[in-house]
């Protein structure tokens, strides 16, 4: 029976073959592992205290829980009211090209708390920043309650932006926060809490 001769260059072709096929299935397998690393640190940047031991404002550790993201479903009050859940819909509205009206609500959630010597300054930035006509956060809002706000904001007070503020929360409420509540990220985050729930 004739045997078989492999030259030592056929050999070594054979061998780089094997070695390929071993080499993509690593790779496939590398792929995975990198795609769920991708999605871990994409919650991880869109929902900073999924992870245990951030600390929060009030000092103590705070995890995301699948409850604390239903509760989001409620109400745009109670999305408001967490600050994961600004983080959250903040990405959201971003990528809807209208994070200027989170960003404009927050900034007149954080004037109230201001002290009376710095309402002014602060009053000026958010009027150049959010109001005026040529602002680089516009928000869409209309003629009468730009000119208004721009009266109150010159002789500033504690409630100087208050209606401008309810109506750009009445405009997300009605508008982003539905969509919201049906996109992508937040159903694959619930999706997530519910799937893996922390220990």
């Amino acid at each position: 029976m004739p045997g078989f001769f492999f030259s030592h260059n056929n050999m070594t072709e054979l061998d780089g073959k094997e070695d390929c096929k071993l080499a993509e299935g690593k790779a496939h397998k590398k792929k995975q592992k990198a795609f769920g690393a991708d999605l871990k640190s994409y919650l991880k940047c869109m929902v900073p205290h999924i992870e245990p031991g951030i600390k929060t404002s009030n000092s103590r550790n705070v995890m995301l829980s699948a409850e604390e993201v239903i509760q989001w479903s409620h109400s745009l009050e109670k999305l408001l009211a967490s600050q994961s859940g600004q983080g959250v819909f903040r990405e959201f509205l971003k990528s809807e090209f209208s994070e200027e009206n989170i960003e404009f609500w927050l900034a007149c959630e954080d004037y109230k708390k201001t002290k009376s010597a710095h309402l002014h300054g602060k009053a000026e930035r958010i009027y150049e920043e959010f109001v005026q006509s040529d602002a680089i956060k516009q928000l869409n809002i209309d003629y009468q309650m730009r000119e208004a706000t721009a009266k109150k904001a010159q002789d500033p007070t504690h409630t100087s932006f208050d209606e401008a503020q309810k109506t750009v929360y009445i405009l997300m409420e009605r508008d982003s926060y539905p969509r919201f509540l049906k996109s992508k990220s937040y159903l694959s985050l619930l999706n997530q809490l519910q799937t893996n729930p922390s220990k």
